[in-house]
């Protein structure tokens, strides 16, 4: 068996519920995550947090748990997903305390056990054009040298205790909230490249929650061993005390909430110039590399040797309507004639819509706000919050497009926008309210991403948030976001995003309340025929589960003008084997939709032989895919051309694929795209 991994970590009370679990001190030793042959995983040091950083950085240890800032050094570190310490608010362990108000503080003593947290307060006080003096001082010791106009940050255990003895005390975690609206991360677990299998990885976020579930035996311990220590109790807070920080204060997760923070404190450290990053282009977003899991079982299974397969055979069953395995879908991608794999999905699109019937619908793009916290590499359409040309639509200007939409024929809106973390839910709710109240068209509204977003933003379940806006009058959901349904990828792409596994959480959710939704891909990320056909495989199993989707869409990653550099094959002619290897592999997926507006409306037509029965939208306004090099728009009597031409009779549709009665109008004239890239225009 391997060497135990080096691991270091702080003897502090907020890490106790990640590091107990692997002491077994005050946890039972028998719930020590260990390798087979009975020898633990871990071979554990408690040190001071900057210590933890210069031992991994000097290869002292394999894996410690690092201030976050020291993780800008050193991109190439793997950080294990899900695992943090951070705050959402108060976190009453990093504290300014000063015998004045903070606008008269004009020298502060920094406490250099955390380089994260001396960064922290130089950028807070910055951001409300202060500028003392910032001298270190030794751990521990800078609460004794307040006095007049000279202030200390404080960290760790002791600070708590202080709350009472300075009449002015400031904390981070509470101004960090108010200036970002975001939590804040002060540590991660990271790790020398390659060294976390996914045992490592599962058994750092396995201790993370079994040390959460014994909140009040860590606080009990860690108070005992305060007063072995010498700490007289009138310095000590209570059991209880510390055991509301270790449930209440401190988070102890990386959501999507907390991965927004951490580049949000990365990025504006980086400007500020307190941090720099090596070899990081000013112009790219910051990026974290995380630590993989292990593989998922499906993937586990296709690997497993078995007899030759034979496209014919394989594509012969599948056009009959017969199920393909993982092994089998990725087998076709990768061998199977491209015209014999249209041709069987052009026999089951057949069969499925036997009546030479091609749908589309009318409706309009409309994306309500520009402002994203996000930061996903592949988008130019955000504006981080405060920045110039951030917008949320106004009301004037909303029902101006929503009154065009009906004029024009419209049924529908597909609602999206930024993650802004001004827009809370009751924002939300009225907005939708108002539109029902005032139109007569279907809100298709919100990505999983942003119902995500605000579920964080209020502390609220996803179910909650999505009966909630049901309520308010959200019709369906549209299944942005999903891009590559693969955590390597995304943590690539769009490492602050929401994982797979939370995409398709809240499309679970969608479907239980009795949402109809639609799944979506986009590919172009450089990502393997594995990743791509587990991607079907996830949706797929998940309609088997709900049968809440109503559609499948894909098309290829448009990159000009975005600043992911990646260089893949995105052309029609992939396209087209991606699109009718969906059409066989989801064979419980009841339609396909062309991506006209991304390849032109040509390929549109082949790609009716090629399984799809859906031309998507008229899309009356576009603000996203149309800067990253898609320019084709369309009005209504053009997609019924093109849909003849393809030999189709046109039909025009709602979101639920019901047929709509009444004669097509002549033709809906179209906006000019004014927006960027990626993924929000998504039906």
């Amino acid at each position: 068996m391997p060497d135990p991994l080096r691991a270091c970590a702080v003897s502090f009370l907020n890490a106790w519920p990640l590091v107990q679990p692997l002491l077994g001190e005050v946890l039972p030793a028998d719930r020590i995550p260990r390798q087979p042959d009975g020898t633990p995983l871990f071979d554990l040091s408690l040190v001071l947090p900057s210590e933890c950083a210069r031992r991994l950085e000097t290869g002292e240890c394999d894996v410690a748990l690092v201030p976050v800032a020291a993780c800008a050094a050193h991109p190439e570190w793997e950080v294990v997903p899900e695992v943090g310490i951070g705050c959402r608010g108060p976190v009453h362990s990093v504290l300014l305390v000063s015998q004045v108000p903070l606008q008269q503080i004009e020298r502060i003593y920094l406490d250099a056990a955390s380089r994260t947290s001396v960064i922290l307060v130089q950028l807070l006080l910055r951001a409300q054009g202060l500028h003392p003096e910032c001298v270190h001082a030794p751990h521990r010791e800078g609460a004794g040298m307040v006095q007049g106009t000279h202030a200390a940050l404080v960290i760790g255990d002791a600070a708590m205790a202080l709350h009472e003895r300075f009449p002015h005390v400031f904390d981070l975690g509470a101004l960090w909230l108010a200036q970002t609206g975001l939590p804040f991360v002060f540590a991660v677990w990271a790790a020398r490249p390659g060294a976390l299998t996914p045992a490592h990885v599962t058994a750092l976020q396995e201790a993370r929650a079994y040390g959460l579930k014994h909140a009040e035996e860590l606080a009990h311990g860690f108070r005992e061993q305060q007063l072995r220590a010498g700490l007289s109790a009138r310095d000590l807070l209570s059991d209880n005390a510390y055991a509301n920080y270790l449930r209440r204060s401190i988070r102890y997760g990386l959501s999507t909430k907390e991965r927004e923070g951490v580049v949000e404190f990365l990025s504006r450290a980086t400007a500020a110039d307190l941090l720099t990053i090596p070899g990081h282009d000013p112009e790219d977003p910051v990026h974290i590399r995380f630590a993989g899991g292990a593989a998922p079982e499906a993937l586990v299974a296709a690997r497993r040797p078995r007899p030759p397969l034979a496209a014919d055979e394989l594509l012969a069953r599948a056009a009959a309507g017969g199920r393909l395995d993982l092994a089998e879908g990725i087998f076709l991608y990768e061998h199977a004639d491209l015209m014999a794999l249209g041709a069987a999905a052009d026999a089951r699109r057949a069969a499925l819509h036997p009546e030479g019937v091609v749908t589309y619908i009318i409706d309009r793009n409309v994306n309500y706000t520009n402002v994203c916290v996000t930061r996903c590499k592949f988008c130019n359409f955000y504006t981080p919050p405060g920045a110039k040309g951030g917008y949320v639509l106004s009301r004037e200007e909303l029902a101006r497009k929503f009154r065009e939409t009906e004029e024009l024929g419209g049924v529908q809106i597909l609602l999206q926008g930024g993650l802004n973390p001004e827009l809370g839910l009751e924002w939300y709710e009225d907005f939708f309210r108002w539109t029902k109240a005032n139109f007569r068209l279907a809100l298709h509204a919100l990505s999983p991403t942003e119902i995500i977003h605000i579920a964080q933003l209020e502390d609220l379940p996803i179910r909650d948030v999505l009966v909630r806006l049901r309520a308010a009058g959200m019709d369906s959901l549209p299944g942005g976001g999903a891009e590559i349904l693969d955590d390597e990828i995304r943590a690539r792409i769009s490492p602050f995003k929401n994982t797979a596994d939370e995409w398709l959480a809240v499309m679970r959710e969608a479907h239980a309340l009795g949402m109809k939704t639609t799944a979506t891909m986009v590919f172009g990320f450089q990502e393997t025929a594995e990743q791509l056909v587990h991607h079907m495989d996830r949706v797929r199993s998940l309609q088997d589960e709900t049968g809440g989707f109503t559609a499948f869409i894909t098309w290829p990653f448009q990159a000009d003008g975005t600043r992911l550099k990646l260089r893949d094959d995105t052309s029609p002619l992939r396209y087209l084997r991606v699109q009718a290897l969906a059409r066989l592999y989801l064979d419980n997926v009841p339609n396909l939709q062309v991506s006209w507006p991304t390849l032109g409306p040509e390929i549109g037509e082949v790609a009716l032989r090629f399984g799809a029965n859906d031309f998507g939208s008229v899309m009356i306004e576009e603000n996203v895919v149309s800067q990253a090099g898609a320019r084709f728009m369309m009005s209504a009597a053009e997609i019924e051309t093109h849909i003849r031409l393809a030999g189709f009779l046109p039909a025009r549709r709602n979101m639920r694929y019901d047929r709509l009665p009444g004669v097509p109008s002549a033709g809906a004239p179209v906006a000019t795209p004014t927006s960027a890239s990626g993924e929000l225009g998504v039906l």
